[in-house]
């Protein structure tokens, strides 16, 4: 098993490069010159040259990216255009709004998403089966700006009373300042987020469970009189869980992009709005330190799914 992490961790190595490659190239694959559409259209020749060099863009691609590869690994991703202010110090003061949304979405997706696929699948053919992957779809084929602006106007409006306040619809409250407004903040954003992830989910495991559901194994456990429960949640699920982990970890990606819509919707300040913002002021390098820090949570997370194989299927060996 340690062998196994040391090989993947260092085939995470070449992968990290070419994104690396990908995301300091963004410079010259946007169309037009960066340095003049920083400028804007009032600014000299003397400021658009300034820009240039400030951007490192009068020196050669291969000299710049090596310059700029070898801060990274310092941990250095440079200085933000517009603000002057490091490029890291910025991620860290939204990075907090931003886990936060992915860590309650997950959780309400796996929570609900898996439950929903495993009653669909014991009830094949039912209406709480059509219910279920009519929920499913609908989830999967509108999208997130359209359930946040729904989500934020029906809550805005109606109101619904729980005891403690209304749904907030904008802003973030930090963890410190109390754990129930924070998770209020979130709510919302989540459920907007986390239906497409989801459908996702509760597709895979309702095709998964179908097909582990027909195994002789499981006609076994019912014939030496195994409950329903014990049935589905201990042979059946256990069994399919590698293909719904499989889509956890690729469906991550789905989070990520979600995220940048989602704030931008709930006025969250995370890192998805912090890189619409950048992308609308052509600022490259917090561009560029996002995307880089967000490719490599996505490889960490896909490590973790390769690892977590062994756990849910013994008969793997690495």
């Amino acid at each position: 098993m340690f062998a196994y992490i040391c090989r993947r961790v260092l085939a995470t190595i070449p992968v990290m490069a070419i994104v690396a490659l990908f995301v300091f190239s963004l410079l010259y694959i946007a169309p037009g010159d960066p340095a003049a559409i920083i400028a804007g259209d009032q600014a000299s020749p003397a400021d658009v040259d300034r820009i240039r060099m400030a951007l490192g863009l009068d020196r050669p691609f291969l000299v710049r990216f090596l310059a700029w590869l070898w801060d990274v690994l310092r941990g250095d991703l440079g200085v933000s255009i517009f603000t002057n202010l490091p490029v890291t110090k910025m991620i860290g003061q939204r990075i907090q709004p931003t886990l936060s949304l992915m860590v309650i979405t997950l959780t309400l997706s796996l929570v609900t998403a898996i439950p929903l696929g495993v009653v669909a699948a014991w009830k094949q053919g039912s209406w709480i089966d059509r219910f279920s992957m009519i929920i499913s779809t609908a989830g999967f084929s509108v999208p997130v700006f359209v359930i946040g602006y729904l989500l934020a106007y029906t809550f805005a409006l109606d109101g619904f009373e729980l005891g403690i306040g209304f749904f907030p619809v904008q802003g973030y409250v930090p963890i410190e300042q109390g754990v129930v407004p924070w998770f209020m903040n979130l709510l919302l954003p989540s459920i907007a987020l986390g239906l497409v992830y989801m459908a996702l989910i509760a597709r895979i495991t309702r095709a998964t469970m179908l097909e582990v559901l027909s195994q002789d194994y499981v006609r076994t456990a019912r014939a030496k009189g195994a409950g329903q429960h014990s049935i589905l949640f201990v042979h059946a699920l256990k069994n399919a869980a590698v293909p719904i982990v499989t889509v956890v970890g690729i469906g991550f990606a789905t989070l990520i992009g979600g995220a940048v819509v989602t704030e931008s919707v709930f006025a969250i300040p995370g890192l998805g709005r912090l890189t619409v913002d950048a992308i609308l002021r052509r600022d490259y390098p917090i561009i560029q330190g996002v995307v880089l820090m967000f490719s490599f949570l996505y490889v960490l997370v896909n490590l973790g799914v390769d690892l977590l194989y062994t756990l849910f299927d013994p008969r793997i060996r690495y």
